[in-house]
């Protein structure tokens, strides 16, 4: 039997069930512009359209925060994650934005495995928030959130390590710059998922 330990003000979470859905079809369309990458234009437009969407439920959540007297979870709580959510899509939006903006040639295949990483990230968050009324097994859903940022950590230091460890011509350093701000846009969406998931890591303590 499900068991609501809230009080009953369902709109919160299906606010942040919508606000999580729209982040993980942001990071599905970076994974689909790495992955076949074609009119790159186009499919940063369609990313910068989920952005923007992203705001918009962000302001719902803003708008609800500021006019409903009981809530169901504290209001830091509820700003923050709301402002995680927001953080984590700006992310994305930010790499997809560089790779149009800079005239990426293609992605590396590193580029690749860090979007994979944050696509897993982004699910995961998307299970613990629609989890999160209930509490299920939200604390399973954070901790692999946390493995995966550590290993886009890893990844992303490794990977900028190669750069400057390859990089002699003129051609090749602008390369390095070019590579090194993209990869450092997806370490801190790796960075702000895990941020996402510490704020509901409060929540259920808080909760328990």
């Amino acid at each position: 039997m499900k068991v609501h330990l809230f009080p009953k003000d369902h709109k919160f979470f299906d606010l942040f069930r919508e606000d999580a859905a729209n982040l993980r079809e942001g990071a599905l369309a970076l994974q689909d512009l790495v992955d076949h990458y074609e009119d790159v234009e186009g499919k940063y437009q369609r990313i910068k359209a989920i952005e923007h969407q992203g705001d918009n439920l962000t302001h719902l959540l803003f708008t609800r925060l500021r006019d409903t007297f009981v809530t169901p979870l504290e209001r830091e709580d509820i700003h923050d994650l709301s402002s995680g959510l927001d953080d984590v899509l700006d992310c994305i939006e930010g790499v997809a934005s560089r790779m149009w903006t800079y005239k990426l040639e293609k992605p590396t295949p590193d580029i690749k495995r860090l979007v994979d990483i944050i696509v897993k990230a982004v699910d995961q968050i998307f299970e613990a928030v629609d989890h999160l009324e209930s509490l299920g097994r939200v604390h399973d859903f954070c901790q692999q959130i946390n493995l995966l940022e550590y290993e886009a950590d890893v990844i992303c230091r490794e990977a900028i390590a190669d750069l400057f460890a390859k990089a002699e011509t003129p051609a090749e350093l602008k390369n390095l710059i070019m590579l090194k701000e993209i990869y450092s846009r997806l370490e801190i969406a790796a960075d702000r998922c895990e941020d996402v998931a510490n704020v509901i890591e409060e929540i259920i303590v808080k909760s328990t």
